[in-house]
């Protein structure tokens, strides 16, 4: 990771200073909200990040600069997009235009739930999938999702490469309703051998609460670090 003068003087990175920004972002759109919501897992969070709340084509197109820009910081290398069906559909399009505005025009696939059986039929829409392939999707919960891509994308003859969310959550994962000692986003990078990166990080979250004193904020950060050190993982 390259770091500026000022990220030199301060001791924050581009990547730090890029998860901050887009945290705020978050917050600001009404993506990211603070209070007791129960995960899939059926966890009481004191945090909710929703990215279907990036409604509209200015966060849209905000939200595909924060994923571009920290893609092409990871240095991963890749030859084209695939969304997975359906929150990954409109990311991936979206991240697609804006890697081709920042001169990183790569095609892009998205797949269907279910096969269309008229017009040109599959479940695949798009490009052909071939060579080293980017999955972009939201958030990863338990991979499930970054396994189906895999099947997806294998059955076509390529190979799934990396996979590039906008939030890790640092958490423990679930397997038959038991908490494990890894996180989706390590079981993806360690067991199914793909790359990931992420724009921010719950790390990231607690750093952003705990410089909002006087904002109403702070008082969130006792709780989301309370949970953190209950089902976080060990980076």
């Amino acid at each position: 990771m390259v770091v500026d003068a000022d990220a030199q003087a301060d001791g924050t990175t581009d990547e730090s200073r890029l998860a901050q920004d887009f945290v705020q972002f978050a917050v600001d759109s009404g993506v990211l909200r603070f209070g007791e919501f129960k995960t899939k897992a059926g966890r009481l969070s004191p945090y909710f990040f929703n990215a279907g709340l990036f409604d509209d084509g200015a966060k849209l197109g905000r939200l595909a600069q924060f994923y571009a820009q920290r893609i092409l910081a990871s240095g991963i290398e890749f030859d084209m997009l695939f969304g997975p069906a359906y929150k990954g559909i409109p990311l991936g399009a979206a991240v697609a235009v804006e890697l081709a505005r920042r001169g990183r025009n790569v095609p892009f696939a998205y797949n269907r739930k279910e096969a269309k059986d008229h017009g040109e039929g599959g479940t695949l829409v798009g490009a052909p999938l071939k060579g080293r392939v980017l999955i972009v999707d939201d958030v990863m919960s338990a991979g499930t999702a970054a396994r189906e891509s895999i099947a997806i994308i294998q059955a076509a003859g390529a190979t799934p490469h990396a996979v590039a969310i906008a939030l890790d959550r640092q958490e423990k994962a679930t397997e038959n309703g038991r908490d494990v000692d890894h996180s989706a986003v390590q079981y993806v990078r360690n067991q199914l051998g793909l790359q990931v990166c992420a724009i921010a990080r719950l790390a990231d979250l607690l750093t952003y609460l705990q410089g909002q004193a006087g904002s109403g904020l702070s008082q969130h950060h006792a709780a989301v670090l309370a949970y953190r050190q209950r089902y976080g993982v060990d980076d």
